[in-house]
This record gives structure tokens, C-alpha cells and sequence, in this order.
């Protein structure tokens, strides 16, 4: 089972996104705040992403997060757990693992999060009008805006603007949590 970045889906997303826009790699690592040699790298299919790099690029082009991860998929779907395409912090032990992009007309990701205790994982503001939705589905986490985080146990549901700073930071070992992105 190969959990790493799909990095072939990665490159081919970025330079479609990129011409979609008409804007140079300069200028979207400029927007990004990456190297220029790092999305020049990500391009060709190379590099190790992280889910940093791929949401300021997801920003900067203007794109769902999910776009940049998702290869065609068949319509009956089944993706097991621990298999998908995960992509891993570089602030927290922490993974997100695409699980079904949105479609034509819809505007949802979806995703499974896996945390170890630790400083938590902090976003920076997604596009205007996202809204997250998380359900814990093991462990103990600290989910929602950054100056408020709520702490949630197994069962427990948290929607909060994802167009703010917020922060998922697991409180025990064993935490995994389902997180639904809604663009608007």
C-alpha cells in the first residue's frame, strides 16, 4: 500500500490549474509564498509536498484543495482505510488523506485526519466562504477557529469558517476525525 503524495496527479493538477489561469510559475509561487524552484519541482513530479505548500498553491490558483490531489475514480468507490493519497504536515504529526473530491456542480471535499498529540495543526485562511465540517471519530481534539478551539470527543461535530485561522490539534493518541470542506 503506498500512502505517499500522488505526486504524478499533483504535477499534471498544478500545470493545468497554472494555464487555466494564464499566469506564469513565477508569479504562482510568488502568490503561494513558495520557491520557485519548489512548485518548478512539483511540476515536474518531483519534490515531497506538504499540505502547506499544496494549500497556499491551491490558493493561489484559485482551485479546491481536492483539485490538486484527485485523479478520475470510477462511480461505485470504495477507498479502505489507510489507503488514499495522504499528505503529511510539516508543523504537526499529522495526515490528510483525500477521500472523495467534489464533483461538477458541487462544491464538498472530503477527508480522513489522523493526529498525534502534539502542537496541533494550524491553517491559514482558505478562499473566501469555505466552511469546515469536522466529525471525531476516535480520540480527544481541540478543532475550530485558532483563538477558540473547541474540544471534542468521539461523536462530536464542529462547523467553523475556514476563511479564518483555525487549528486541529489532537489531545491523545489515536485521534482520527472525518472533515467535509464546503467552498461556496
Amino acid at each position: 500500500m503506498d500512502n505517499r503524495a500522488p505526486l504524478d496527479v499533483i504535477a499534471a493538477s498544478l500545470r493545468r490549474h497554472r494555464a487555466r489561469t494564464g499566469l506564469s510559475l513565477t508569479e504562482v509561487a510568488k502568490r503561494a509564498g513558495v520557491a520557485k524552484s519548489t512548485l518548478s519541482q512539483l511540476e515536474s513530479g518531483t519534490g515531497n509536498p506538504s499540505v502547506e505548500t499544496l494549500w497556499a498553491l491551491a490558493v493561489a490558483l484559485d482551485t479546491p484543495f481536492a483539485a490538486l490531489l484527485d485523479p478520475p475514480r470510477p462511480k461505485v468507490q470504495i477507498i479502505r482505510a489507510g489507503e488514499g493519497p495522504a499528505i503529511y504536515s510539516d508543523q504537526a504529526d499529522y495526515s490528510a488523506t483525500l477521500v472523495a473530491s467534489s464533483p461538477p456542480n458541487a462544491r464538498r471535499d472530503i477527508y480522513r485526519i489522523v493526529a498525534s498529540p502534539g502542537p496541533g495543526r494550524k491553517s491559514e485562511p482558505h478562499m473566501p466562504g469555505v466552511v469546515e465540517h469536522v466529525v471525531l471519530g476516535s480520540g480527544r481534539a481541540l478543532v475550530g477557529p485558532t483563538d477558540d478551539p473547541i474540544e471534542l470527543f468521539p461523536g462530536d461535530y464542529i462547523a467553523y469558517p475556514g476563511d479564518l485561522p483555525h487549528i486541529f490539534q489532537a489531545l491523545e493518541e489515536g485521534t482520527a476525525a472525518t472533515l467535509v470542506s464546503e467552498h461556496v
